[in-house]
This record gives structure tokens, sequence and C-alpha cells, in this order.
């Protein structure tokens, strides 16, 4: 039979066609395909291009070039969350009998990642002081930390790191060096630039800008920790779909103009909330006089939307009805997002190993794009609400009482 008179079935199969010449739009094609067909067998096995559809096609690819562009690096890959970006990133780098020197204010599911996983495959890590002087985490090195694991700023308390003097001196000693750059967002702070080996985002946060889609990548421009990242990608078989993609570029295009708004709107409410009796500090690095404040202003083009806020010690039901009285900012986890949100951050902070007294309950805000003043004027209620509660149950007899961090 020949290829004119194949039966309806196989027609059905084979029937349509791309057009020879796609037409060019603003964003690249959503590729949706596993297979990726060539035109020769001699190109089956040319690794010089995409074989299967794992590794990413047009979507992925524009991604990977803006990104590489952003971060200025030589090498960017994608993960399907933030925090197996990092997780990821870490595994690439290390083997069994390496160490890993860790900030005690990473991600929650990062250190969770690092306790749970990492010393089953043969992998110690310790933790320094978040805000512990460089020369403080190089002392800890010893002739097997293969990587030094830094946040900044870190996670719900933001510290600080000095990170441009770690990555130097951890250098010299042929040390590697990480930091989760999510505050920064390749944009405010350019880890690359400043020594660092891999520079990891979870793209969930800013970048993707409307808590829609998840993704994070790992950047470098170190030649030894590129081809670490391209085998591990492969042997792990990770992959970003198209479609997300695609999300993320297009909250990409408007990230200068969403971080700016969340950085002004931030550094507002901050300043404001410093100022209110109810508040103990505020800790955002960005705002005059916190800890941090000079190294922001040292490495930093802009601040981020979230920070922590220490109310006055009062009791968990206190805790709970400040949150409970806010109508604007939402009740959840994660950041960077359009809208505003809230989070009681001291159930998360039993697990570090430098405790620290912040002298009361610790809140998380991410400030959004709202409107700054309605903000605020939502903060004050809720702080009338945290005043009354601590008036109706005094902290003494309280037996629930909100610990210090």
């Amino acid at each position: 039979m020949s290829a004119g008179e194949d039966r309806e079935s196989t027609r059905v199969v084979h029937a349509g066609h791309a057009p020879n010449d796609l037409l060019r739009t603003v964003g690249p094609p959503v590729q949706k395909g596993s297979t990726v067909l060539v035109g020769r067998a001699a190109d089956l096995y040319d690794e010089s291009r995409p074989t299967y559809g794992r590794a990413g096609l047009a979507a992925q690819e524009t991604l990977i070039s803006a990104l590489a562009e952003l971060e200025g690096a030589t090498t960017v890959k994608l993960y399907p969350s933030g925090l197996a970006a990092v997780a990821g990133a870490i595994v690439a780098v290390v083997k069994a009998g390496d160490e890993v020197l860790a900030a005690d204010c990473i991600y929650k599911p990062v250190r969770r990642f690092c306790d749970r996983v990492l010393g089953r495959f043969g992998v110690a890590v310790r933790y320094f002081a978040a805000d512990a002087a460089p020369e403080a985490v190089m002392a800890m090195a010893s002739p097997a930390t293969r990587l030094i694991v830094m946040e900044s700023p870190g996670s719900l308390s933001f510290e600080m790191q000095d990170v441009p003097a770690i990555p130097r001196l951890a250098r010299e000693r042929g040390i590697l060096t990480l930091l989760d750059n999510t505050w920064g967002a390749g944009l405010l702070f350019k880890p690359l630039a400043h020594g660092v080996d891999l520079s990891v985002q979870s793209l969930t946060k800013y970048v993707g800008g409307h808590s829609d889609v998840f993704m994070g990548a790992a950047a470098t421009k170190t030649p030894e920790v590129a081809r670490a990242l391209e085998h591990n990608i492969a042997d792990f078989g990770w992959s970003v779909a198209a479609d997300d993609a695609f999300q993320m570029l297009r909250g990409l295009r408007t990230l200068p103009l969403r971080l700016e708004r969340h950085g002004a709107s931030g550094l507002k409410v901050a300043a404001w909330l410093a100022e209110q009796p109810e508040v103990v500090c505020v800790l955002h690095p960005a705002l005059p006089g916190a800890p941090g404040h000079e190294h922001w202003r040292r490495d930093y083009a802009g601040a981020a939307g979230v920070f922590g806020v220490v109310l006055k010690p009062a009791s968990k039901l206190a805790v709970e009805a400040f949150l409970d009285a806010l109508r604007l900012f939402g009740l959840g986890f994660s950041w960077g997002g359009f809208e505003s949100l809230a989070l009681n951050g001291d159930p998360q902070l039993g697990a570090r190993q430098f405790q620290h007294d912040y002298g009361g309950p610790l809140i998380r805000l991410n400030i959004g794009l709202e409107d700054p003043d309605d903000l605020i004027a939502d903060l004050r209620q809720g702080l009338e609400a945290y005043a009354a509660a601590s008036r109706d149950w005094p902290a003494r007899q309280d037996s629930n009482l909100q610990p210090s961090a």
C-alpha cells in the first residue's frame, strides 16, 4: 500500500503539521513535547542540541537566557521549586565525606533537607550564627568543608551576612559558596559579581510575582560548578513545564517595576511600625538603624518588601488576635506575590542552634502592591486588637504564652 493509501487510523495519527515559519511573537512559543523529532538518523545522538523535551524547549531556553543575563551567569539551571533549586545545587557539588557549613537562619525546608537527607549520604552539616563575622565562619571550616551555604537576609529574622567577604576567604581555602538570593531576586543584589559560586533563588517569589507557579533557579559562572549542575540535572531528571517557564518569563519582564513598589511600600510600612508603641523593633535591613543595615547600604541596589516586626511580649492568644484582625493581609506562607501576607514566625525558630531573644513575638510581613497607607491602617487595627487582647489575657495568667525566639 502506498503512502497516499494509508488507512484512516494512520492518517489521523499523522494529520496536521506545524507551519514551516512560526510567526514571531513577543514571548517564545510554548512547546509541549517530550519527543524531539530530528531530520536525520545521524542527528539522533547529537548532544549539541536538545533531543528530548525534558531538557527544555523554547520557553525554558528563553527564560534561562534572560536569567543568565540578570545574574551575570554563564550557566543557569531550572528546578521545579525554590527548595529543589537549593537542594539540587547542594547535591551537585558535594559527595560522601564532605562537610557543609550553613547559616543558622536558612529557610526551614532547606534546613530540613540538610538535616534529614545529606547525612544519609555521608555529608556532614554544621551551622554558624547568621550574623557571624566572616573570620568566625572560616574558623569553623575543616579540611572536609566543601561548601558554605548562606541566606542573606535570613529567613524570618533577616540577618545580613557579609557576603562579599565570606566567598573571598572561602575561595582562598578552595571552598565553594552558595547564596539563597530570593530576597534580592537577582536584581537588588548580584551574588556572582561578589564572588559567590552559586546564586540560587526561588522564582516562585518575586520573579513569578503572582503566587501561582513554582520554580527555582541556580546560576553560576564557575566552570567546575557549571559542569556539576549540568550533570546533576541530567542525572536526576529535573525539568519544568513550558507553561510554567512562560509564566516566569512574563513575571520577569515586570520585576523591576514591581520590586521598586514592593521596596518603597515596605520601607514606608516598616518606618511606621518602628514608631508604634506595641512594637519592640523592626527587622528590615534597609531601615536605618536596623541590624545589618550597613551591609545592605554597601551592597544592595534596593529593598524587597518582606521583613520582620517584633511585638512587645504578650500571649499567644494576643498574637492570634493581631493576625485575625487584619483585613488586607492574608494569613499564609510564601511571599513576593502581589498580595500582602502575614504570619507568626516564632513556631519556625525552635530548630535553630543559636537561639536569640528578640524581645517578643516575631511577625513576618510581606508588603504587596496595595496602597501602603491602606496597609498601615490595617496594621493599626491589628495592633489595637493585640493591645486589647494583651489587657484581657495578661501574660502571667496565660498558660499558652507566646515564647520569645
